[in-house]
């Protein structure tokens, strides 16, 4: 449920904060005060296309905020593995409009507009002044259709569209194979070549480091030889000047002042573990003396090793394991290759497997159609019928395509005959605009049923209509705000006089700046409100007591509705 929204900043609306309720809530008001806007603004928040002209004038940036509260256990767990948790039920849409770009969050976080639409898809369904024209594009029309039959096909559609793309998968492997087929040849002996020379290297994973480490030894055998001999005569015991003698003679100078002070004796020791230490490093170092020869055969082989796997890195990879990496994939292209008619077979057989599937799949999603298509028309029936659509006769049409899609091979057309006598024709050739408006209402009261959708906003569905039609409207939506939030535009007293919760739109201004205003209307205020409605300008006494009996009326009809539902 939609439980408020705050608009700042958005063409003449400063700032709103509007709370709404439970059932149906209505909004009226003159024309040009801003009732669109406010559809407008929810739009933008639900992740709409936003023009940067809807800022208000003087502003740096536009917000609106959506606060829903989220009492279906499957909404929130839909919302929580999009990875939105709801903070205690509640989920806060919003986005801010700058002149440079909009940032959508939801509960906080920053995400994306597609991401953002996907999670308003879950919570509020708006129609909008021009939604219904989406009724003449037959592709809507199955879209319909599998909304009303989403349980049944839940399971299937998935499973339908993974065959489907697997099937063309498979078939365009076989086309590009065929396309290639000439050059397999060709292709097969390069292949084998690429193999051969990886192979022949005999490279080792992790050899390279070892060999530029052996590399730059040898490389600077003349210098280390050098210094390592410099280090042993600095550090050997042969000589006046070296470290070993100097510690030995120190030895003996603290030897013989033991007998006139005993704490010598622990710094003497001290020094004969520095002897033990230097001794142990000189024989380590003249280790490492004796193994520095350079063999410049041993030089040559690693040098041209690396150049070798530098040749092949340049050639397949930018190291030893990516070229191993392409030798594996080269191999399994060559084994394609030579068992290219086997290869071939093997597609075959899986295209075939895959065909059955998908026409059987095919098959089941048809059958569901057409099964629930039924029961789809007589509900779209009786709810026209109870829009004052007279002798009205709905027909969901579906026919078998030849050519298979992710969606099936079905299309799906609605066709409608208004007046008795005349045949049912496609809706773009026999609704006018107030039709279509009331036509969407009752696919919508329908869908309702079905959709765990639980708030819906209608902009002026009630265009194009008076009178009779007007109250059966009115009726119908009373009857959705006993199951879902109602959101509506309206400017007929009919619909308004069924508000549980009832806001006026109303536009003042100051002489300098233009401002619209949202205002809750309590029972009083609402009852003047409808008398505008009704009398226009004036409102007389007689209008307004007309507008209090439409609303006494109103009231009763809404608990007789709700009542029946109940029973």
């Amino acid at each position: 449920m939609l439980k408020s929204i705050h608009v700042k900043n958005i063409a003449l609306i400063e700032e709103a904060f509007v709370e709404f309720g439970e059932g149906l809530n209505i909004l009226t008001g003159e024309t040009g005060a801003g009732k669109s806007v406010i559809i407008g603004s929810a739009g933008m928040a639900l992740g709409a296309k936003a023009s940067r002209d809807l800022i208000r004038t003087g502003a740096d940036s536009a917000l609106v905020e959506l606060d829903f509260e989220v009492r279906d256990r499957q909404i929130l767990q839909e919302l929580e593995a999009m990875d939105i948790p709801a903070d205690e039920n509640h989920v806060l849409l919003s986005r801010r409009l700058t002149e440079g770009r909009s940032v959508a969050r939801i509960n906080g976080e920053v995400v994306s507009v597609p991401v953002l639409q996907k999670a308003a898809a879950l919570l509020i369904d708006i129609h909008g002044q021009h939604e219904h024209q989406s009724l003449l594009h037959e592709e809507n029309h199955i879209a319909i259709l599998d909304r009303f039959a989403q349980e049944d096909l839940a399971g299937i559609k998935p499973a339908l569209r993974a065959a489907y793309q697997s099937w063309t998968a498979i078939r365009q492997e076989m086309e590009r194979e065929k396309e290639h087929a000439g050059s397999y040849l060709k292709e097969k002996d390069y292949l084998r070549f690429q193999i051969d020379e990886i192979d022949a290297a005999a490279l080792k994973d992790g050899e390279e480091e070892e060999l530029r480490t052996l590399y730059r030894k040898m490389s600077n055998a003349r210098e280390i030889v050098s210094a390592v001999s410099a280090v042993s005569g600095l550090t050997g015991s042969s000589g006046n000047d070296c470290a070993g003698d100097q510690i030995s003679r120190a030895i003996r100078e603290l030897s013989g002042l033991e007998r006139f002070d005993p704490a010598i004796e622990g710094l003497r020791e001290q020094l004969e573990q520095i002897e033990s230490l230097l001794y142990d490093f000189g024989r380590d170092l003249s280790d490492y003396e004796e193994s520095l020869v350079f063999d410049e055969a041993v030089f040559r082989e690693t040098e041209e090793r690396l150049e070798l796997i530098s040749r092949l890195e340049t050639k397949y990879g930018q190291t030893i394991a990516d070229v191993l990496a392409h030798r594996d994939a080269c191999q399994a292209s060559y084994d394609k290759y030579d068992h290219y008619e086997q290869y071939m077979e093997e597609l075959e057989q899986r295209l075939s497997g895959e065909e059955k599937k998908l026409a059987d799949l095919t098959r089941r999603v048809s059958a569901i159609r057409r099964e629930k298509s039924v029961v789809l028309e007589k509900k779209i029936v009786k709810a026209l019928e109870d829009l004052n659509f007279l002798g009205v006769r709905f027909e969901i049409r579906c026919e078998t395509l030849q050519q298979c899609t992710a969606n099936g091979a079905d299309r799906v057309q609605f066709l409608i005959s208004t007046n008795p006598g005349e045949d049912v024709r496609p809706l773009a050739k026999v609704a006018s605009g107030g039709e279509l408006s009331r036509i969407m209402l009752a696919i919508k009261s329908v869908m309702a049923d079905t959709d765990s959708i639980e708030t819906l906003i209608f902009d002026e569905i009630d265009a194009g209509i008076s009178g009779r039609t007007a109250q059966k409207v009115s009726e119908k939506l009373a009857l959705l705000s006993g199951s879902h939030q109602i959101i509506c535009i309206t400017h007929l007293p009919q619909i308004a006089s069924m508000a549980d919760r009832h806001f006026v739109i109303e536009k003042e201004s100051d002489g300098s700046r233009t401002r619209t205003q949202i205002s809750p209307l309590p029972e009083e205020e609402s009852i003047t409100e409808l008398a505008r409605l009704l009398g226009g300008a004036r409102i007389t006494e007689a209008v307004m007591d007309s507008a209090g009996e439409m609303r006494k009326l109103a009231l009763q009809r809404k608990s007789e509705l709700l009542r029946k539902i109940d029973e």
